[in-house]
């Protein structure tokens, strides 16, 4: 049974474990990285099976107009179980409807996301980080 909770702190290695195990790619070599990222994140959901984390949701907003949605990883193990829209959901909910949720995808995943109802952007531009 999967339990959601966001009030649970992780660490950078439970961090790490879930990204490596999920397959997205994310600088998991640097705990020193990782540990700032949750240190800053506003909303963090997670999934657990009981005591291993097999799912995250990390997100940062202003709670009043939008939110960017981070990070969406969950345990290839665990994958096309319902947990990665139910972090979404309880994400979605936390903000209420007066937010918008935003995403970059991976190009992989491209096709995930508006099976679970959210719609494509075309409108997006980025500035790519170095390393």
């Amino acid at each position: 049974m999967i339990h959601y909770c966001n009030d649970r702190p992780i660490t950078a290695e439970q961090l790490a474990g879930v990204f490596d195990r999920s397959g997205i790619r994310r600088p998991t070599h640097d705990l020193r990285r990782l540990q700032t990222m949750l240190d800053h994140a506003d909303i963090l959901w997670t999934a657990w099976e009981g005591e291993e984390l097999v799912g995250v949701a990390r997100s940062i907003t202003d709670f009043a107009y939008c939110c960017y949605l981070s990070d969406l990883a969950v345990d290839q193990r665990c994958q096309k179980q319902g947990i990665g829209r139910a972090l979404i959901q309880r994400t979605k909910e936390q903000l209420g409807d007066e937010v918008s949720l935003i995403l970059l995808s991976a190009p992989g995943a491209m096709a995930y996301y508006p099976k679970i109802g959210m719609a494509h952007a075309d409108n997006a531009f980025i500035i790519k980080r170095k390393g």
